[in-house]
């Protein structure tokens, strides 16, 4: 992904040279505060600046439906809050993940987002049909992961390589393989359904390769923008077992990379930290610190919040998926597909 142009269809629309990354300090999910909130942090991000919204403007939403426990997902409120400012800017939203277990319908019903989309006239789709698409990868870390450099990739869904833009809506969370999981990490969900166990269970192996796997499908998307739910985070493990943090962040920014750094930030911690962060910095990723982008905290900054008491994990995990894992999760995906 380039600095911006004017050119949606490949690139963004840049209408300065800082790039805002807008930071709340708000502490409830209460309607009508929340929707005010997130559109607040959405404009100061001055998203509909970097990215021509109008009729035809086709809008990926991708919030984090893991599984059927509320604090694993994206908050609804959150995910219904963002797809409204997005309509009301003329532009066309779908709403689709691949969860890790179960499907997207399945869990965005247990979760309230279906009932949280209905006023919207929105449903939650399964991810679709995807293509293989070839990983632009590092030759060092694949070497070293025992990959031959391209000889990687990921299938990828259509739905989100035929859109015009992503909004990735992440809830901040910790995570055992990558330490945290936010905006860029969430567009693993464009990988499909069985393709993202396999994907964890081959690349998965080595957490610098497996980031930089990650980074490489940052690259291969279109434009990702991002809205971060910190308000309820996860902590102490992740991405699924966590426990509530009451971090009472919003976070809105044109760049996923640059918003994920802010929340790093928050955090106590730099984007060499975390795997993915490092990936992206390697890669001098547009909105990284690395690539020289000049961010602006419009509302609020990293410094304004309190992350004292937020646990991250002190090992990563080296294999996101146990063999038997693994196949656990291919058995409920399977009868996940013949159960409504």
């Amino acid at each position: 992904m380039n600095p911006p142009d004017c050119d949606l269809q490949n690139t963004q629309c840049n209408p300065g040279n800082s790039l805002p990354v807008a930071l709340l300090r708000h502490d409830t999910y209460t309607a009508p505060a929340l929707r005010t909130a997130v559109g607040q942090v959405m404009d100061a991000a001055r998203l509909a600046e970097y990215y021509p919204l109008r009729a035809g403007t086709r809008v990926l939403v991708k919030p984090n439906l893991l599984m059927a426990k509320h604090l694993a997902c994206t908050s609804p409120e959150v995910v219904a809050a963002v797809c409204a400012w997005i309509m009301d800017h003329g532009a066309q939203v779908r709403v689709a993940d691949s969860p890790g277990f179960g499907r997207a319908v399945t869990v965005a019903r247990a979760v309230g987002l279906d009932e949280a989309l209905r006023p919207l006239g929105l449903e939650v789709e399964e991810i679709g049909p995807a293509v293989p698409l070839p990983l632009p990868l590092e030759g060092d870390a694949a070497q070293k992961a025992g990959f031959q450099a391209g000889g990687s990739r990921f299938h990828v869904a259509r739905l989100a390589m035929e859109s015009d833009l992503i909004v990735s809506v992440p809830r901040v969370k910790a995570h055992a393989q990558m330490l945290t999981t936010l905006s860029v990490k969430n567009c693993f969900g464009c990988v499909r359904g069985l393709h993202k166990a396999v994907a964890h269970a081959r690349e998965g192996r080595d957490p610098r390769f497996f980031a930089d796997c990650l980074a490489a499908l940052w690259a291969t998307l279109p434009p990702v923008a991002a809205v971060a739910d910190g308000i309820t985070a996860m902590h102490i493990t992740g991405p699924s077992n966590g426990k509530p943090f009451a971090l009472g962040l919003l976070g809105a920014s044109a760049s996923a990379v640059a918003l994920d750094e802010a929340v790093y930030a928050v955090l106590g911690l730099n984007p060499q930290d975390v795997p993915l962060g490092a990936a992206l910095s390697r890669r001098k990723a547009w909105g990284s610190g690395a690539a020289g982008s000049q961010v602006i905290f419009p509302l609020n900054t990293p410094a304004d919040f309190c992350a004292a008491g937020f646990q991250l994990p002190v090992e990563l995990s080296h294999t996101s998926f146990h063999p038997a894992r693994f196949v656990q999760s291919c058995f409920r995906r399977i009868f996940a597909a013949f159960k409504k």
